[in-house]
């Protein structure tokens, strides 16, 4: 794998080195790596850490647009996931090797249309509605909808099948008047029943200081990868958006998630802010998941500070309260530094 890796990192460099003006090749990616003392609620001890990903999950990958003249253009996304602390792919042991991007796409005036691995309609109304953005670590509304506890609470994600499809045809609208919109099918591609599928569709509207977005999706199958079946329908919603007022901006997101086969229906309510001090800003998030027709609930609050040493380098500090119903809290603290490049 490392060698095919290697051979294809040289390629696509040379087709840098070689496009024409017409086509370009990209190598991009983010390295986020933070030490931190874990402990979540039901933890029944806590962790020492250094860690990849408090900010952000790093990553790194190949783009590339070519001009196809008459305002249609060609592009491809091939990138993956890094744990920086170990220089492990993925994001856990199993996860496929391009699990963040793998497709290629035409757009135009009619919007664009792609085919492959993309994002799920949940990921990036749930980032651009919350102050600590996609912090698998540390945001309170990713945590709730993405990251299920495997300790005693047994605590599961929200979100129904990952934060990524596989298999998919997406549909992007063009941008009007600052909205735009995202439909999302995912081929369920199962032997004996092809009816088994992924449906959902997001919106954003970017209006001045006003942020507005919200998403809905119907599944049948897990991710990444290929895909199973995952045994019943999970339907999940949610609406948020956030308005800077340059002092501070608030955020807001409300959702649900249910599946068929349980009468348990989560809602989780997130409230957030941001305020820019000095070269940087202070971030606060709270959520809450209401676990309905069972006696349990969650709160997650996180407060810090994230410091731009330039616009590509930041370091941050965090602080994360985790409470569920009938078991210990757990606090954690993390330190760290993201880079892009």
């Amino acid at each position: 794998m490392k060698k095919t890796m290697l051979a294809f990192a040289a390629s696509m460099l040379c087709i840098a080195t070689g496009a024409s003006a017409q086509s370009t090749v990209q190598i991009s990616g983010t390295s986020d790596i933070y030490v931190g003392s874990m402990k979540m609620a039901g933890d029944g001890d806590r962790r020492n850490v250094v860690n990849s990903g408090g900010l952000t999950t790093s990553w790194f990958g190949f783009t590339g647009t070519e001009d196809l003249g008459g305002g249609l253009k060609a592009k491809f996304q091939l990138t993956s996931f890094l744990q920086t602390d170990t220089g492990t792919q993925g994001r856990f042991t199993g996860d496929t090797f391009f699990s963040r991007d793998a497709n290629i796409s035409l757009s135009g005036g009619f919007g664009s249309v792609l085919l492959g691995r993309w994002m799920a309609p949940n990921f990036l109304p749930s980032v651009v509605a919350n102050p600590l953005g996609d912090s698998f670590t540390f945001s309170p509304l990713i945590l709730h909808m993405d990251v299920p506890l495997f300790n005693a609470t047994g605590w599961p994600a929200t979100v129904p099948s990952d934060t990524g499809w596989s298999n998919q045809i997406a549909y992007t609208t063009p941008d009007i008047g600052g909205f735009k919109a995202n439909l999302q099918y995912q081929f369920g591609e199962q032997n004996g029943d092809s009816g088994k599928k992924n449906v959902g569709a997001n919106f954003f509207y970017f209006g001045g200081p006003l942020t507005l977005t919200g998403f809905y999706e119907r599944a049948q199958i897990s991710n990444p990868g290929q895909g199973t079946y995952l045994g019943t329908t999970k339907k999940d919603w949610m609406l948020g958006g956030a308005y800077d007022f340059k002092m501070v901006k608030p955020y807001l997101t409300y959702g649900q998630s249910k599946a068929d086969n349980s009468d348990v229906k989560a809602k989780t309510l997130q409230v957030g802010a941001s305020a820019p001090i000095g070269a940087g800003a202070l971030v606060a998030s709270w959520a809450k998941t209401k676990l309905s027709g069972a006696d349990m609930d969650r709160k997650t609050l996180t407060v810090g500070y994230d410091y731009n040493l330039s616009k590509r380098t930041d370091v941050y500090a965090m602080v994360m309260n985790d409470k569920i119903t009938h078991y210990n809290s757990g606090t954690s603290y993390g330190v760290g530094i993201r880079h892009r490049f």
